[in-house]
């Protein structure tokens, strides 16, 4: 028995990466831990059957999960050289479908997102949950932060490449507080960017971030440009717009894309960025055919109005701030002698 047993040990004692796999998963590694294990598809393609041992045990299924919980028709005595997929993308679409066992919320999740819908039309290339996910070696998600950035330019390579020359994929790599594509895009419900009601959404989404003052005030900025936005023309007629039951796709007017970017927004002292003071003419063109180079100047932007900043403007608010409640204390007043003269002379 004890002869029988060493190899055992031995072969455990010098692959640390197995301890705490169960027996099941050490039976299935036996073979598959076999860098050269491969399987020929019907398509001519070769598929890996090679499992990496300690990229598995450092997974969150590592210890979690048996192999046979999500190769549900597999057994430990399984017959070699059977496979029912004809390509890898059959064998990726198949164990798409045990995830939903363990993460039903968020497989429902993904029924309503971009991606499952071109899957429906067809598009065998859109993005299942181990393509992002991984399968063997999945970690917990956003360790760390910028991998969900590089997941995506797998398939979204061009928008992943300005994003990373942005003022928010500049600083991804050294601050947590970055949005990534999940931030914006969703995870599982991932929404159609070409969606109308998305870009109305756009202030809500941005809002997120640029209203928390804890963390604007950390990186030196303005908490309250979402406000002016919605206080300005442009705020008001797009909130009217997105109150309507039956809105027109077609917006009504700018929102924060429009203006900042989408996935190459620079910081406002960038002199590339879309809203300096010398771009801000042929930002204001994409909407406003032929405006001039003082057209820009009539809109004071997200800026509150200050005896620094635009005096004119801040001098009348203040004027009406005063003169408004004078007047309506100013009526009330002469409401209540008149009552109080016709009371009298009763």
């Amino acid at each position: 028995m004890i002869r029988r047993l060493l190899p055992l040990l031995l072969a455990f004692a010098a692959n640390p990466a197995w301890a705490g796999i169960p027996a099941e998963q050490e039976d299935c590694l036996g073979c598959h831990s076999d860098p050269s294990q491969t399987f020929d598809l019907p398509s001519g393609e070769k598929l890996s059957l090679y499992v990496d041992q300690d990229a598995f045990a450092k997974s969150v299924h590592g210890e979690a999960l048996r192999c046979t919980e999500c190769h549900t028709d597999k057994t430990s005595d399984h017959a070699t050289g059977e496979l029912k997929f004809k390509t890898r993308r059959d064998v990726t679409r198949a164990y798409y479908e045990q995830c939903k066992g363990c993460h039903f919320a968020n497989y429902t999740k993904t029924l309503d997102g971009v991606h499952y819908a071109v899957m429906a039309k067809g598009n065998d290339k859109a993005a299942l949950c181990v393509d992002c996910h991984g399968a063997h070696d999945i970690s917990r998600p956003g360790q760390p932060r910028t991998r969900i950035s590089k997941m995506c330019s797998g398939c979204h390579a061009e928008e992943a490449d300005v994003y990373a020359k942005s003022v928010h994929g500049r600083a991804a790599e050294s601050s947590p507080d970055v949005p990534v594509c999940t931030d914006c895009h969703r995870a599982h419900d991932t929404t159609d960017p070409r969606d109308g009601q998305l870009a109305m959404r756009t202030p809500e989404i941005c809002g997120r971030c640029h209203t928390d003052e804890k963390l604007m005030s950390k990186y030196g900025l303005s908490s309250n440009v979402v406000s002016t936005y919605l206080s300005d023309f442009h705020g008001m007629a797009a909130t009217l717009q997105r109150k309507q039951k039956n809105a027109p796709d077609a917006r009504l007017a700018a929102v924060c894309t429009d203006c900042h970017g989408v996935h190459d927004i620079q910081s406002s002292k960038d002199p590339s960025s879309t809203v300096m003071a010398a771009n801000l003419q042929k930002t204001c063109a994409k909407c406003h055919e032929g405006a001039s180079a003082s057209f820009p100047k009539a809109w004071l932007s997200h800026y509150e109005p200050t005896p620094q900043k635009a005096p004119l403007v801040w001098g009348v608010q203040v004027f009406y701030k005063m003169l408004i409640p004078f007047m309506v204390g100013g009526l009330v007043l002469q409401i209540a002698l008149h009552l109080w003269r016709v009371v009298v002379n009763r």
